[in-house]
């Protein structure tokens, strides 16, 4: 199993502006003691720093990519957009849009982040590796073409996802996003179309407060192509397991994509700041395991998986470690400190009944309204 890990430093070296979490440094807002927005280096570089002292760095094939081109970009970015945010970033920074602060070399850092994500798509299209995973910082699920957002600067994924059909290396691509924040911007790019699949698992009305409804199906030609499924806030690890069981498979199979993409955010995790869900470190192992069993049946196992939210310095570490040993089919273990924890908070079994009835009928309802294929 060849198992690419992209990721370079100077990506952890893009900097945020003055927020206290998401609340901008104001007459009546202190600055925390840390400083800055919870989308820090330290959630990325600790994942990085543990696979190292686990040693589970020397079975991958670790990466680092070129920027995204500026032919990439301008597929999903308009170029006066560009223009402006290069503009911006070399002039010491600012924002753009909303929560999306960044400082000098704020545009090189973002089209960095993207071309880590592009090139893990093109090595494993191209069988090179069989997957990847990209430490993209920033993040990119939430950026629209025209406007960042959530502290993402580029369409990451997107970007990555035109330049490899431009390339005809793919057809048709899946995007599966299990941050817990809805995947607006890659929903927003993809609304249209019915070559590219995008499903999101969110906690319902995070963020954006305005976006992932069940309704919302895609138009026009991508009626059908797109999947939100809003959990209820402290749903937990078999709330996830079973929405990707009953939803998110059923699905993929039915799409029958040539490359799976995973939205990995982290902030699903019990113990992040910016959200109210009981995934573990287990909930994302399973869920790999789910993702690497369906890119098996339908595209010859090729599957990446893009880094994006989760904002527990301490516990996203443990998370991410435990998707890479999935993904490497690694026999190396590092176990999570908090598992015997998490185990005893997970709802009981009544709340457990009433969400697995919610995701039932959520089924039922894409079942009606699935894409032709």
């Amino acid at each position: 199993m060849a198992t690419g890990f992209y990721w370079d430093e100077k990506c952890f070296w893009h900097s945020g502006g003055n927020y206290a979490l998401t609340l901008p440094v104001g007459d009546f807002v202190q600055p925390l003691a840390a400083g800055g927005l919870p989308e820090s280096p330290e959630t990325k570089r600790r994942l990085k720093n543990l696979l190292d002292v686990s040693g589970l760095a020397n079975e991958l094939q670790m990466r680092s990519a070129d920027p995204a081109t500026r032919e990439d970009l301008e597929r999903v970015h308009p170029k006066a957009h560009l223009d402006r945010f290069k503009e911006v970033s070399d002039a010491g920074g600012g924002e753009l849009g909303l929560r999306t602060p960044f400082g000098k070399g704020g545009y090189e850092a973002a089209t960095l982040s993207a071309g880590l994500a592009k090139e893990a798509v093109r090595a494993v299209l191209a069988g090179e590796l069989d997957n990847a995973y990209a430490l993209s910082r920033p993040p990119g699920h939430h950026c629209l073409p025209e406007w960042p957002n959530g502290f993402c600067l580029l369409a990451n994924i997107a970007i990555a996802i035109e330049a490899a059909l431009a390339a005809r290396q793919a057809k048709r691509v899946a995007v599966v996003d299990w941050d817990v924040h809805h995947g607006n911007g890659t929903e927003a790019i993809y609304y249209d179309r019915d070559d590219v699949l995008t499903i999101s698992l969110h906690q319902a009305h995070n963020y954006p407060l305005d976006t992932g409804d069940i309704e919302d199906r895609g138009r026009g030609a991508g009626l059908g192509y797109n999947i939100n499924i809003p959990l209820p806030p402290g749903a937990g690890h078999s709330s996830y397991v079973q929405a990707m069981n009953r939803i998110v498979l059923p699905a993929l199979e039915s799409f029958n994509p040539d490359l799976i993409i995973v939205a990995c955010g982290y902030d699903a995790s019990a113990f992040d700041p910016l959200a109210r869900m009981l995934a573990t470190a287990e909930t994302f192992r399973v869920m790999t395991a789910q993702m690497m069993a369906s890119a098996d049946k339908l595209c010859d196992g090729k599957l990446v998986l893009v880094h994006e939210g989760g904002y527990s310095e301490a516990y996203v570490p443990f998370c991410g470690h435990a998707v890479m040993e999935e993904l490497s089919c690694s026999t190396t273990e590092v176990p999570d400190p908090m598992a015997k924890t998490l185990h005893i908070r997970q709802p009981d079994a009544r709340m457990e009944g009433f969400v697995v009835e919610l995701i039932d009928e959520m089924a039922e309802i894409f079942a009606k309204t699935a894409g032709s294929g």
